[in-house]
């Protein structure tokens, strides 16, 4: 009898976590859950932590490094229909948190509801581009969120509103153990024709600057407040820098891309070898927008 005995049917042991992401590398995960319904999350999450086993969320993954010796402990994925819904009310979406972003902003730009267009190209389910308020110059998640449903640290489902999200650049102050279920959309009716081109002009212009089709997670740092990180690298001499497989892209700075037998040590360490060099030649210090998963060490 194992502690997750109850929930074997959503469970797979030693599943393979790399190939789930953008950067297709790291190890495997000690368990995999992919919950039929919030129904069945939340139990199981209780019964994980009574066990002390550490629990991420994995949603597209284009955001996350994992570590070549994988994550020891349970990766949650909310891809089950439950999660994907999508019912719009006007201009108001209640959407799922493992619904797609990009499919999602695409959709909306056809029906002529603005408020997405900014986030064109941007691979993300909802619940993971809220966590991370993603977005760019142009808009942000936090521009058209109204509200959440978020199954908390206690394991019980509460409502947020934007203020109760606490948005910041690239983060917001929802809890770690924090798991956003679902989002209420605040988007405008318009013209079908002009959501579309602007959205259409988006996709066009991060696809021109962008290494979209390459493996990789998207910025590796954020901005910081000198100038935008892919100039300090760019400036830096470090475009086209590489360790191992890992190379800094040649289209913008701030990407680094996995070339074929890349390992994700070849990532981190070309991330340091980045760090390091605008350190040095800025005094500046990067902070990293991804997240790298490790081995937790905890095991059951």
């Amino acid at each position: 009898m194992t502690w997750w005995n109850d929930f074997a049917d959503q469970v797979t042991c030693d599943a393979p976590l790399g190939t789930n992401t953008w950067f297709r590398l790291g190890g495997r995960a000690r368990y995999l859950f992919r919950p039929h319904s919030a129904k069945t999350l939340a139990p199981f999450l209780r019964r994980a932590g009574d066990v002390n086993v550490d629990v991420k969320v994995l949603g597209r993954g284009a955001n996350v490094l994992v570590a070549d010796d994988g994550f020891d402990g349970v990766v949650v994925r909310l891809d089950s229909e439950d999660f994907r819904k999508v019912n719009r009310r006007g201009g108001r979406l209640e959407v799922g948190a493992g619904v797609d972003l990009m499919p999602l902003v695409r959709r909306s730009s056809l029906e002529g509801l603005s408020g997405l267009e900014a986030l064109a190209g941007i691979p993300a389910t909802i619940g993971g581009a809220i966590r991370m308020n993603a977005g760019g110059p142009a808009g942000e998640m936090s521009d058209v969120v109204e509200s959440i449903s978020v199954l908390g640290k206690d394991r019980r489902i509460e409502v947020l509103d934007r203020e109760g999200i606490g948005f910041r650049y690239r983060h917001t102050e929802l809890g770690e153990n924090d798991i956003i279920l679902r989002a209420t959309l605040q988007l405008k009716e318009d013209d079908p024709r002009r959501v579309s081109r602007v959205f259409r002009e988006h996709l066009a212009r991060k696809q021109r600057t962008q290494p979209l089709a390459e493996h990789s997670a998207g910025c590796i740092f954020k901005n910081p407040a000198l100038k935008p990180a892919g100039a300090l690298i760019d400036q830096a001499g470090l475009k086209g820098a590489r360790y191992g497989a890992a190379e800094v892209s040649t289209v913008h700075a701030n990407f680094i891309v996995a070339r074929r037998g890349a390992t994700a040590s070849d990532v981190l360490h070309l991330i340091d070898v980045v760090r390091d060099r605008v350190l040095k030649v800025f005094d500046t210090e990067l902070e990293t927008e991804i997240e790298i998963w490790r081995p937790s060490g905890h095991a059951a």
